[in-house]
């Protein structure tokens, strides 16, 4: 039967999905009948590098984003928000243009010191009360340390805080760990004059404590020159890491004006109030007009500390509130603080309405999915919802419903506490991907999790990726060496999945290999369909990728299913954003690229000229043909006949053409084939005239020749050869690091065994040596020497006395008499070798 239809989209319906605003069990995910689908993404503040939680919370995101495009077909409008005004920039960019500023000024030494002093007990008084316990004398750095490791040394040794509740460490630990490193350095800094190098950190909250009133902030340069370069940096960590980019980005600053509109109408609503030139929702109004307040997280509905870290840091002086859970929608400006011109006074937006209004100006009332990292549910996305529903609100109606699905990404957690920007405990993505990730290992990691679980990487979980990673990249290489010893596989005539379904299922009864393929398929839709599993996902692919490499080592292998199953298994990975080189549909290619391609990368398609990408193969085949011409091997019938014949450049000039009248799209891999066959055959025969040669140098010659164009020739091409016996050798095309690290190991494991036999020899040769020494000496002569246990001996040189006079006793005396024996027989082998002692 065909299996044809099995490769397109699959229907939508079906889809359970984990949604916040329903927890429990997934629930069924229904799309409008057009198939589109409305997205808003929380995105970045920009005052920082982005990190691996960032990377965790985008990847995920996009993995389900291009699920639902890729493999259920829908039509995904993603929008996401740049935060570029908010009070982490405003204290980092203030602070910036303030420790500028400070550098500048003519300090002395003294005064350097001075003020660093002030700025390290400010510090440490704000961040760690504990290093003034048990102690008159001042603080400075030169009792710093002493006290430190009295008040702290518990926590730095990986002990709870007294006021953690249970004794695992947590974020209140990871943020004492980052103020006493702070201090640390500041305290050498103050040791070695410099301040301004290694005190960075505790000057800044000071200087700004200090003269943070005196910025002229109407120049707002010194935010956006921030937030631009920043959110500059994290598009390129986006690329890095393959993540789609949105439909539509919009950022705060460019949304003030309709900021103010949406205020205006929550307020006419009647659930909001001016106070103090401050805006605040209006809970208790907001409830008793039939509304819920904390729909995500109802148990933080009264929760004080997230409720004054959802209003922000510079927020803590403002006044008005008619109850504490009221949060602001505008904020009055305090001096060096930025505004923007509004009914209520000079001030700025606050944190939550942002999304509200940009997520409803490009959205709509009404959204499919709202998503964002699970941090955000209380206050900021139970905020978003209350002010949006309120805007929305009509008393006729009833309660409105702003989001449909709410996806929370989880956290990413780093010995027990969260990665985090402000703990700074984290890894940067580009740091990650400088230091043993890839855009490919890295999604792998995260998908090995479900999206919405929390994640701590382990060092098994890395090694489980890299397994996967390898698994498929000898399944692709092993595939594509196999189709082409074939001849089935050409640069012209590329099958779609489709084709290749239809060429597999002419000859199968559905079971096998081919029975194994249709259920990997279901069990893959199905574990996409129960709220995008992917590591149920991974799991399928994996055990259908093993039965294909089973079925592919028997002579007679299914090579029909097996494409058709490689050429699956490439359109998966291509949907979850494995391959950063392939487009959608993901349909005509087999395998993936490199996982962080470059703009030098080559393979896979494109616009080419064939002949300059394929001279580093005929150039090795031109060289290896006269090394071979250049062995003199005369008698040799059939290699000087295979020297004779071989034309790769007649076949490669017929691809070229073929591949130029398909269009132009060439496969260097393809085109290179004729000459790596041409290398390979000589190859080939050279190891047969090996076996018949006549005398040890030419062997030697032959074999040493072989192994060159193997190891070293083929190598720096990127090409594998697996011999084969009583068949050609397998060409695999096998990224050149990877072969060059295999040489190398290979190298090294040849090394290390040569040294051990030498080892083992030069012990051997002692072992003699010691042997022969012992055997010398005449058996009267073996204890004679021992006066320190006996004291009188016989004629035969056998003690008969102990040290202290007494009898040797019988036992003892025995056993004497074996060892005497043994040493005579030893004795006379040596005589008998040596002639004499």
């Amino acid at each position: 039967m065909s299996t044809a239809t099995s490769t397109k989209s699959p229907s939508a319906g079906g889809i359970a999905v984990y949604n916040s605003l329903k927890p429990g069990a997934a629930v069924p995910f229904v799309t409008k009948e057009d198939g589109s689908v409305s997205w808003y993404s929380c995105g970045p503040t920009v005052y920082d590098l982005s990190h691996m939680g960032h990377a965790r919370n985008y990847v995920s995101t996009d993995v389900i984003r291009r699920i639902l495009m890729h493999y259920f077909d829908l039509k995904v409008n993603f929008v996401m928000n740049i935060t570029d005004v908010d009070d982490k920039i405003i204290i980092k960019a203030r602070r910036k243009r303030l420790y500028d500023l400070e550098r500048e000024k003519p300090y002395s030494a003294e005064e350097r010191h001075a003020l660093a002093t002030a700025a390290f007990l400010a510090y440490a008084n704000s961040n760690l009360p504990l290093l003034f316990e048990g102690s008159d004398a001042k603080l400075d750095e030169t009792n710093y340390v002493a006290r430190r490791d009295a008040a702290y040394g518990g926590v730095l040794a990986g002990g709870a805080l007294a006021t953690t509740l249970g004794d695992k460490p947590g974020d209140a630990e990871a943020k004492t760990k980052m103020h006493v490193a702070n201090m640390d350095a500041a305290a050498r800094g103050l040791q070695t004059g410099s301040i301004f190098d290694d005190a960075e950190e505790i000057l800044l909250p000071y200087l700004d404590s200090l003269y943070k009133e005196t910025i002229d902030t109407s120049d707002q340069t010194m935010f956006t020159d921030l937030t631009k370069q920043m959110e500059q940096l994290f598009t390129d960590d986006m690329d890095a890491l393959n993540v789609l980019p949105p439909d539509t980005i919009t950022r705060v600053t460019e949304y003030v004006p309709q900021i103010v509109t949406f205020i205006e109408g929550i307020i006419a609503k009647g659930f909001a109030y001016e106070a103090n030139s401050s805006v605040y929702f209006d809970i208790d109004a907001f409830e008793k007009a039939g509304n819920t307040y904390a729909r995500l997280r109802p148990e933080s509905k009264n929760d004080k500390a997230l409720q004054e870290e959802g209003e922000g840091s510079l927020s803590k002086s403002l006044a008005g509130k008619r109850r504490p859970g009221d949060f602001a929608l505008w904020k009055k400006s305090k001096p060096g603080e930025p505004y923007w011109p509004s009914p209520w006074g000079d001030g700025r937006p606050g944190w939550h309405i942002e999304c509200s209004v940009m997520a409803s100006d490009k959205l709509g009332e009404q959204m499919d999915i709202h998503s964002g990292g699970i941090d955000l549910a209380f206050p900021h996305h139970d905020n978003e919802l209350a002010q949006s529903e309120a805007f929305f609100h009509r008393p006729e109606v009833g309660e409105h419903s702003w989001v449909r699905y709410f996806f929370h990404m989880g956290h990413l957690s780093i010995a027990g506490s969260k990665m985090s920007k402000s703990l700074k405990n984290f890894q940067t993505i580009q740091d990650a991907l400088a230091t043993g990730y890839t855009s490919r290992s890295m999604r792998i990691v995260f998908m090995l999790s479900r999206w919405n679980d929390g994640l701590e990487i382990s060092p098994d979980m890395r090694k489980q990726a890299s397994s996967f990673e390898n698994t498929l990249d000898n399944f692709f290489t092993n595939v594509k060496a196999r189709l082409a010893e074939a001849g089935v596989a050409s640069s012209i005539q590329k099958l779609t999945l489709a084709e290749a379904e239809d060429k597999a299922a002419v000859n199968n009864n559905g079971s096998g290999l081919a029975g194994e393929f249709e259920q990997a398929k279901a069990d893959l839709d199905a574990a996409l369909r129960s709220s995008f599993d992917t590591p149920g996902a991974l799991q399928v692919i994996l055990r259908l990728v093993r039965n294909a490499n089973v079925s592919m080592s028997d002579a007679n292998a299914d090579l029909a299913t097996i494409e058709a199953v490689a050429r699956w298994v490439t359109k998966i990975v291509g949907v979850f954003g494995l391959d950063p080189n392939a487009q959608p549909p993901y349909e005509s290619s087999l395998g993936w690229g490199p996982a962080n391609p470059t703009a030098n990368s080559a393979g896979g398609g494109g616009v080419v000229d064939p002949k300059v990408a394929v001279q580093p193969y005929s150039g090795v085949f031109a060289k290896v043909k006269g090394d071979v011409a250049a062995l003199g091997l005369t008698t040799e019938t059939a290699l000087n006949t295979l020297l004779a014949e071989l034309r790769p450049d007649v076949e490669f000039v017929a691809l070229e053409k073929e591949a130029s009248a398909a269009g132009g799209q060439y496969d260097i891999e393809q085109l290179a084939l004729p000459f790596l066959r041409a290398v390979s055959q000589l190859r080939d025969e050279l190891r047969r005239t090996a076996v018949n040669a006549d005398n040890k140098d030419k062997k030697g010659a032959i074999l040493g020749l072989s192994d060159r164009i193997r190891d070293y020739d083929l190598v720096e091409l990127g090409v594998q050869l697996d011999d084969q016996p009583d068949r050609p050798s397998l060409i695999k095309f096998v990224p050149v690091a990877k072969l060059v690290a295999a040489r190398e190991e290979k190298a090294a494991a040849v090394a290390e065994k040569a040294r051990l036999k030498e080892e083992a020899a030069r012990a051997r040769e002692k072992a003699e040596e010691e042997k022969w020494a012992k055997a010398k000496v005449p058996p009267t002569e073996l204890f004679r020497s021992n006066t320190a246990d006996f004291s009188a001996w016989d004629a035969e040189g056998l003690p008969t006395k102990l040290a202290d006079g007494s009898d040797v006793p019988k036992t003892q005396a025995k056993r004497l008499k074996k060892e005497w024996d043994r040493q005579k027989k030893l004795h006379d082998s040596y005589i008998e070798k040596f002639g004499s002692a």
